[in-house]
């Protein structure tokens, strides 16, 4: 099992000066007595780098606290509302009830009723849990084919909340079911406390409980986990495959080789998910990818693997290589690897990389890692699939460019097309993913979800454009996202990000000459940008100096459309 702080220690942690951390606000709203389930969210928030600014609604308040828009609820202006509901506390509603087969439609109704009512008055995101098994064996295990049994009507809500929470791009689900199994019933629920103080999760529960709350709320931040760097030895196969040679691994359908079997196959899914998976490993490249493309049982194959690094170099410099070629942060990487030595030498070099302390059991190494909830997100797209091959296509597109001696050659070469369009339905989610996981290129640094981006597109206060870029070798995908808003005789660019994938390709040349464009056209005379600083930003900075802009202010910039100059870039528009 995981090592989780205890919550004496969130409790601690909770009262600690966070105002240096990004703010983050949220009202808590329940059933039961949250007090202690808020001091373990501040504590987390703590831990993770957040400033979480708290508003702990009164005891029992569900329905005066969430459709009463001048609630103390939505006072808080909060950027989620938690909703905290017991399956105690339903299973005393379930006795009360007369027609008991209808139980689960009623508590669904009543949950999505208070979902549309915070839907009616703002944008905020909910985060909803579901309920923790219970049965009353009234009716034994038979409980569980008995429609008007409490167990029977317990798992048909569960289904019926996520069916239903998946119509809703701003509700995420609070997986209590998934905590209670990994620590038992006796350690999620204690009665004695429920019957005295009205606290329906356990102390011993409320750490994994504010963690991975607070998983959803980095999600939602942007801050996720984008790359898994893998060992090869004793950490995909067992065996050393320099040593054993192909035929002696551990890898098949039987012991040990059965636990790197399904470990490669959660890989693989996860690869398909949009995950980047990246090989570093002490050896020959030859032998390293010996496996890959010649043993019958693995799963993983080289087109699974975007960068892969066998040398007898240090590995911390071969990580530092792998997230360099990719660009993204430190803080985007797990590295999994069995080797203690490797692992600490990693860590220790660089600290924002997450680096899960294996067990000695490989039979172990899923469970371990699974617990860990490093992939946590609050979206989905069909281009996360590909991303794989886009990966891919980049190394190819590098050992193109060694063969230039003139990078704009190098450019020409490449015959990069990108099509230009307003929002559509097709492609919001993969909108709202790149504002939520967008950190580099982004001006503002505002995240949206899939249902915000959605009413951009009737909305004729805004022009909207998407990007998706293409060249000889391969699809980028989308890639650029701008959103317009018209104020008087000037356009603000109220969103301008892109991938950091597409950077030096002349693309956000092509970005500014297209907003211009679109100004001159509908008659704008100005151009409004702003940039606001993260920490994860600075690269554009100076942006908008160097496209034409005036500085106006601290983070305002402005120019005169009859000024502008279109700036050369190598793109064509189809």
């Amino acid at each position: 099992m995981r090592q989780t702080p205890k919550f004496i220690d969130l409790l601690k942690d909770s009262n600690k000066d966070a105002n240096n951390y990004s703010l983050c606000k949220i009202s808590i709203v329940g059933d039961s007595s949250t007090q202690h389930f808020a001091a373990a969210l501040k504590g987390q928030a703590y831990r993770e780098k957040i400033n979480l600014d708290v508003f702990d609604a009164p005891y029992n308040q569900l329905e005066a606290q969430l459709t009463n828009k001048e609630s103390e609820t939505f006072k808080h202006n909060p950027d989620f509302i938690i909703i905290n509901m017991s399956s105690t506390k339903l299973i005393d509603e379930f006795y009360s009830m007369q027609n008991k087969e209808c139980f689960a439609d009623y508590v669904l109704n009543k949950i999505t009723r208070y979902w549309e009512s915070i839907k009616d008055f703002s944008n905020i995101k909910i985060i909803q849990n579901n309920f923790a098994y219970i049965n009353d064996y009234l009716f034994g295990n038979y409980s569980l084919k008995e429609k008007s049994a409490f167990a029977f009507q317990l798992q048909k809500i569960n289904y019926l909340l996520s069916e239903k929470a998946s119509e809703y791009k701003n509700v995420f689900l609070l997986d209590l079911i998934s905590i209670q199994s990994e620590i038992g019933t006796s350690k999620f629920y204690d009665p004695k406390m429920y019957y005295s103080s009205k606290i329906s999760i356990a102390l011993d529960a409320l750490p994994l409980v504010a963690k991975s709350i607070i998983d959803i709320i980095k999600a939602s931040m942007g801050r996720i986990k984008k790359c898994i760097i893998l060992d090869l030895d004793n950490t995909l196969w067992g065996g050393v495959i320099g040593d054993d040679g192909i035929e002696h691994i551990e890898l098949g359908d039987l012991g040990t080789g059965q636990a790197y079997i399904m470990f490669q196959k959660w890989l693989k899914a996860l690869k398909n998910r949009g995950v980047i998976l990246c090989v570093c490993s002490k050896n020959n490249l030859e032998t390293a990818q010996k496996p890959f493309i010649e043993h019958p049982d693995m799963i993983l194959k080289l087109e699974d693997i975007s960068l892969f690094v066998a040398n007898w170099e240090d590995k911390a410099s071969n990580i530092k290589y792998i997230q360099q070629t990719l660009n993204i942060g430190m803080d985007s990487i797990v590295f999994i690897d069995d080797n203690p030595f490797e692992r600490n030498l990693v860590k220790q070099t660089f600290q924002d990389i997450e680096v899960p302390q294996l067990p000695q059991d490989p039979a172990l190494y899923l469970k371990t890692i699974q617990e860990y909830n490093y992939f946590e997100t609050v979206s989905f797209s069909n281009e996360d699939s590909s991303r794989a091959k886009m990966y891919l296509d980049e190394d190819t597109r590098n050992k193109l460019k060694g063969s230039f001696l003139e990078y704009t050659d190098y450019l020409k070469s490449l015959d990069m097309r990108c099509k230009v369009s307003s929002f559509d339905k097709f492609h919001a989610p993969r909108i709202a993913q790149l504002t939520q996981r967008s950190n580099q290129f982004n001006l503002r640094t505002v995240r949206y979800l899939e249902e915000e981006i959605l009413q951009f597109i009737d909305n004729d206060r805004y022009i909207t454009r998407q990007y998706i870029l293409s060249d000889q070798i391969g699809d980028y995908g989308l890639i650029g996202v701008v959103i317009l808003e018209k104020q008087e005789n000037k356009l603000f660019v109220n969103e301008l990000l892109m991938s950091c994938r597409v950077l030096k390709r002349g693309m956000e040349e092509f970005i500014f000459n297209d907003i211009v464009n679109i100004a001159k056209n509908n008659g704008f005379s100005y151009v409004v940008g702003e940039y606001l600083p993260t920490e994860k930003n600075s690269m554009v900075k100076d942006l908008y100096l160097k496209m034409g802009f005036k500085k106006e202010s601290e983070s305002k910039f402005v120019l005169d459309v009859k000024d502008y100059i279109d700036k050369e870039t190598f793109i064509k528009e189809i």
